[in-house]
């Protein structure tokens, strides 16, 4: 017999590099599913691990088996450590996502690190990881996989729409859930906010004192991605190919950049969500807190921008990652072949016993 509750530990990490997210979550099936974040933390990368994550898409086979043993045993330390301080016990699992080191469904790749079976020996708890292989193997994107939390966590929004390294949307159309990627939103923006000596671009204020570049945002709207069908999925290969290469003619004003790159986002978005009055957009991911670009897609758009709670807004990714893995306890559907294309729906990830 299924249970109906459920421990977990959820732990993302994502492509723009801000750190490691966890969130300790009661989930709880009365009918419907609902949740509870007991406590959540993010660890930031520190700047050997930044450089490190960032370069191992240039590594040979070897480095990265080494890459990959390195960081699950770092992983290991974070996700102990959180438990140990939380005081958390009785955990049913942990969900983990692992980092992303290469996305590329179209030649049958997707590659994320973390995801060794020495993750439950060193933590002492079942894990729960490698979510995207098996949807790629499956002919998929092995992306987006948060939109079955979309569905079945937050059924009453009519668009669910993450602003993380990549922006994506998830939505339902006659039934059936629809999910994509839509175009790099801090993967960019940290980018050039680093080359001014910043983290990242605080409440959008570099991007708004710069000035809109035409030029610039006519060749964005042109690159071919946007013009493919759904589904669709980008990484960081992408960026590096096909957007640094423009935006690297125009680098001598970085603010202009900043500015001309949310108007880009900001239009991409709105081509997504249309002008439904009455459509509730649940918006989360880092991007939220950029005020700046959340003006621009408000002003371009008639859906109702909601943002949530600032734990929902940085830890959703985790959360649902978390949710995921409870679905594959349960031995149920938690990837959707309407949203990556692959053959079926179907139970992805791996399980390991510590």
């Amino acid at each position: 017999m299924k249970k109906n509750e459920y421990k977990i530990l959820g732990v993302m990490s994502g492509t723009s590099l801000d750190g490691i997210d966890l969130a300790f979550i009661h989930f709880n099936k009365i009918g419907h599913w609902s949740f509870k974040i007991e406590s959540s933390a993010t660890i930031p990368y520190s700047g050997d691990w930044k450089a490190d994550l960032t370069n191992a898409i240039e590594q040979d086979p070897e480095e990265l088996q080494e890459l990959d043993e390195r960081y699950t045993g770092y992983l290991a330390k974070v996700i102990s450590k959180f438990i140990k301080d939380n005081n958390i016990t009785d955990l049913d699992a942990v969900c983990s996502h692992g980092h992303t080191i290469k996305h590329e469904p179209e030649n049958g790749l997707t590659l994320q690190i973390g995801n060794l079976p020495e993750l439950a020996e060193l933590t002492g708890q079942t894990v729960v990881c490698d979510f995207r292989v098996q949807d790629v193997a499956l002919g998929g994107q092995g992306a987006p996989l948060v939109p079955i939390g979309d569905e079945l966590l937050f059924p009453e929004y009519k668009f669910c729409l993450n602003l993380g390294g990549f922006a994506n949307v998830s939505t339902s159309v006659n039934g059936k859930r629809l999910a994509y990627d839509i175009c790099p939103v801090n993967t960019v923006l940290n980018y050039y906010a680093e080359k001014l000596g910043m983290e990242y671009d605080r409440d959008g204020d570099i991007a708004r004192s710069g000035h809109l570049n035409p030029e610039l945002l006519e060749e964005l709207e042109a690159l071919p991605f946007y013009k493919l069908p759904a589904p669709k999925s980008l990484g960081i290969e992408w960026v590096n190919k096909e957007v640094l290469p423009v935006l690297k003619k125009y680098e001598a004003d970085i603010p202009s950049i900043l500015r001309t790159w949310c108007m880009h986002v900001a239009l991409q978005i709105s081509k997504e969500l249309g002008n439904e009055e009455d459509a509730d957009v649940l918006v989360t991911g880092g991007g939220c807190f950029n005020t700046y670009l959340i003006q621009q897609i408000k002003k371009m758009t008639q859906t109702q921008l909601v943002i949530p709670s600032v734990e929902i807004i940085n830890f959703k990714e985790a959360l649902i990652f978390g949710f995921l893995g409870v679905l594959k306890l349960r031995g149920e559907v938690n990837v959707l072949s309407s949203v990556t294309g692959a053959e079926n729906d179907h139970s992805s990830g791996v399980i390991f016993l510590p």
